[in-house]
């Protein structure tokens, strides 16, 4: 659906996006991450067609380029902050955009506007005006959604509900692209993850390559614990405390596990570490810029 191929940005004489190149296909949910000023808002802005750049980007076979909005017809956007008119009410707005009233109310009920959105949006929330900011994004079926910090301001209810919605539309179809920093709740809808650092894409992957990722270490509690520590020290096998258990290399657990049983000491626990998303990503991030010193 959507092809990026080298794409640059320049503000001035600076790049501010290099070499820039993804695809995300019809269905697909694409978190995009990264730390601050790594250029998210800005390849987001770029595809939209609002700033100029170097390379290609084809939207189902249509060339973007920053004269030509067409692609505005088929996607649908929030980013930074919802562009909505705040002497208009909530329906108002969504009237000026929408192309079928009935695909418009069933949003407004999905998303519990209901009791609020005939009132002007200047007295909204920031809660409602993200609300109204995501409808508008989704008015019309779109091909394709960028959302930039979807979750600001969101309740824990309206989070869930917002994920679901994400999934629905998916679906039928409906490709995504999210940049947020609660990367515990992106990684909860996503399906592949682009890491930008230092303006340039470093990762392009599914995020099965996080869930099944190489366990390295484990977690072990026996009946003798003093004694475990010794035996360890003996054979020179590596070990750390933590919370009142040893964590031990996942490469020696077979060796160990022989040595309590010759030893008379019962294991109670042997649980393997997996590192969280989160953990993930500052470790990438991490190794990336040692690469650059």
């Amino acid at each position: 659906m959507l092809d990026v191929k080298n794409i640059n940005v320049y503000y001035g004489r600076r790049k501010v996006i290099k070499d820039a190149s993804f695809q995300i296909a019809p269905g697909e949910i694409v978190g995009l991450i990264g730390p601050n000023g790594a250029g998210k808002t800005t390849i987001m802005k770029t595809l939209l067609g609002l700033t100029k750049f170097t390379g290609t980007i084809t939207f189902d076979n249509h060339q973007i380029t920053a004269k030509d909005h067409k692609i505005l017809q088929r996607v649908g956007a929030l980013i930074e902050n919802p562009a909505i008119y705040p002497f208009l009410s909530g329906k108002e707005n969504m009237e000026l955009y929408s192309k079928d009233r009935e695909d418009m109310q069933k949003l407004i009920t999905r998303l519990e506007m209901d009791s609020y959105i005939n009132r002007l949006a200047r007295s909204y929330s920031i809660g409602m005006k993200q609300k109204l900011g995501i409808a508008l994004a989704l008015l019309n079926d779109p091909e394709l959604v960028i959302l930039d910090e979807p979750m600001n301001g969101l309740d824990i209810e309206a989070t869930i509900s917002i994920r679901k919605i994400i999934h629905e539309y998916a679906n039928r179809g409906t490709a995504f692209l999210i940049s947020s920093h609660v990367l515990s709740e992106l990684q909860k809808v996503m399906t592949s993850v682009l890491i930008l650092n230092h303006q340039e894409i470093i990762m392009d992957v599914p995020i099965d390559k996080f869930k099944n990722a190489k366990v390295t270490h484990d977690q072990l509690q026996t009946t003798d614990m003093a004694g475990t520590r010794e035996l360890l020290t003996t054979h020179q096998l590596a070990f750390q405390e933590q919370d009142g258990a040893l964590v031990i290399n996942a490469s020696d657990a077979d060796e160990i596990q022989r040595l309590l049983y010759q030893n008379g000491i019962t294991l109670q626990m042997l649980m393997p570490i997996r590192k969280t998303f989160e953990q993930a990503i500052i470790e990438i991030l991490k190794e990336k810029r040692g690469d650059k010193k």
